[in-house]
């Protein structure tokens, strides 16, 4: 008992929140300051997305076109990356393994999806089959590797580098070194209408954003899946079982949880987001060796900006991460990638347990 209510005073297990959060109200009122200046840059913002530019300030900015686009990709980018990141930051707040194998997993189940469109025609059954078939390599990897190297962090660590080459070899064996993109289902192609204003021509008529259909869908989908994998972890029994987990295993085991069959399946639930998100990264950017390393690295920072444990935390950290990225090509290309470390680094040297983890 004395375990839970510490739990529910704001030391909840490795970020799963398991914790009381204030409402929006009290934060304002113990916090006026950083409320006030949160709601200008909240204004700031959306008269930056809905105005009509003037002149000068696109003389600072550029095209408000340029601009929106790379806002948007930022967002959209950061879904995929949560995904990725989501299934990583799950896997190490239960268990403390760090698979760097996880990229492999992203790249795996984008091949498969791609494979299994090319065979059937049909988009929506490919994650599904990405899912399922992750999954279970994941299920595989924590019983023949994990479970043997319970609390050996840097063996596990080197471990996971060498299945990494080992699957990259393996995938690139079978599929070859082509680029791959994963077919746009017909319902989804092409771009949309959104109400935001680019110009106004000279006769009158406003000019709108037209943005891909299926980027706003696939970014949409993500966001289902996060609040879902929120609710779950914290009003299920499962979920409380794994937050139970990550405050003190030893204590579940001697409570006759099955505390392996839970590893079993929180490792091979992860592994299948993994999947599914190689679906998602396949279908609006590609698929090529060298792309398991790149997602790899991108849920490192991701985990470490937003907070390892904590799914909050992880869609936080992609969505600055994504940002950082896009904006990075856009207006400074050749140090585009230095802005994403630049936030890692400060997340480190001000808050290392990161945004919204706890220490």
């Amino acid at each position: 008992m004395a375990r839970a209510s510490a739990g529910t005073s704001g030391t909840g297990p490795a970020g799963f929140d398991g914790r009381a959060v204030a409402g929006p109200l009290g934060w304002i009122e113990r916090r006026p300051l950083a409320a006030l200046v949160l709601a200008i840059l909240v204004v700031l913002f959306l008269w930056l997305l809905f105005a009509e530019w003037p002149a000068e300030l696109e003389r600072w900015l550029g095209r408000k076109r340029v601009f929106v686009s790379a806002l948007l990709n930022g967002i959209t980018l950061g879904g995929l990356y949560f995904l990725v990141a989501a299934g990583f930051t799950l896997i190490f707040g239960l268990m403390r393994n760090v698979n760097l194998a996880h990229g492999s997993l992203y790249l795996f189940g984008g091949y498969l999806a791609f494979t299994t469109v090319q065979a059937t025609g049909l988009w929506l059954p490919s994650f599904l089959v990405a899912f399922v078939l992750v999954a279970i390599a994941g299920l595989l990897l924590q019983v023949l590797v994990f479970r043997h190297m319970e609390g050996q962090e840097l063996r596990q660590t080197l471990v996971t580098i060498a299945l990494s080459i080992v699957f990259a070899d393996l995938m690139l064996w079978v599929w070859g070194g082509d680029f791959y993109q994963i077919p746009t289902p017909d319902w989804l192609a092409g771009p949309i209408e959104l109400p935001i204003v680019l110009a106004t021509r000279p006769d009158g008529e406003v000019v709108y954003l037209r943005y891909p259909r299926v980027r706003l869908v696939i970014f949409a989908a993500s966001v289902v899946i996060g609040v879902l994998l929120w609710l779950a972890i914290n009003r299920t029994r499962v979920g409380m079982l794994i937050r139970a987990g990550v405050d003190d295993r030893e204590m579940l085991a001697a409570s006759g949880v099955p505390i392996q069959l839970l590893f079993a399946a929180t490792f091979a639930f992860g592994a299948g987001l993994a999947g599914m998100a190689g679906v998602v990264g396949g279908t609006f950017q590609s698929l090529s060796p060298g792309e398991d390393t790149r997602f790899l690295l991108a849920s490192l920072v991701v985990v470490i900006v937003g907070g390892m444990g904590s799914i909050p935390g992880a869609a936080l950290g992609a969505l600055l991460i994504g940002l950082a990225e896009q904006f990075g090509s856009v207006y400074l290309p050749t140090y585009a990638i230095v802005f994403s470390f630049f936030i890692m680094v400060l997340v480190l040297a001000f808050r290392p347990q990161g945004l919204l983890g706890v220490r």
